[in-house]
């Protein structure tokens, strides 16, 4: 009878329940559908890692872009500063040199004073001993 049942498509489950398909199409169908399900969820935690990971890594860039303009502001002052240094060296250089030039002319002034006061010296001995 079950056969016959079965040819006309008419089938009975574990429960003697009646059902249109075949027990073993139905087992892996409902076997089929619990794994999709599980398929889903893993699916979906996947998501929420990547999310997460998504999240991380844009706050992490925002992190480096902000260290990023930190380092050009801080190189930027250093080359401002380093320029400032040579300006400094070149106004001191030019002052050394002004101030060398001087002593220069200080001690030609001097020789020739000294010079001046030895042949006053001679005329006043001369004078004197006149």
């Amino acid at each position: 009878m079950s056969e016959m049942l079965a040819q006309s498509g008419i089938f009975f489950d574990e429960v003697d329940k009646i059902c249109i398909l075949e027990p073993e199409v139905s087992k892996l169908t409902n076997d089929l559908k619990e794994e999709c399900q599980i398929y889903t969820e893993k699916i979906d935690e996947f998501q929420k890692i990547a999310n997460k990971f998504i999240t991380m890594v844009e706050v992490l860039g925002k992190e480096v872009e902000k260290q990023k303009i930190k380092a050009i502001g801080a190189r930027n002052i250093l080359q401002s500063m380093e320029k400032q240094k040579e300006n400094n060296q070149q106004q001191l250089q030019a002052l050394i040199t002004e101030k060398s030039m001087e002593l220069e002319r200080l001690k030609i002034q001097l020789n020739s004073l000294q010079k001046m006061e030895m042949e006053q010296n001679e005329v006043i001995n001369q004078l004197m001993h006149c």
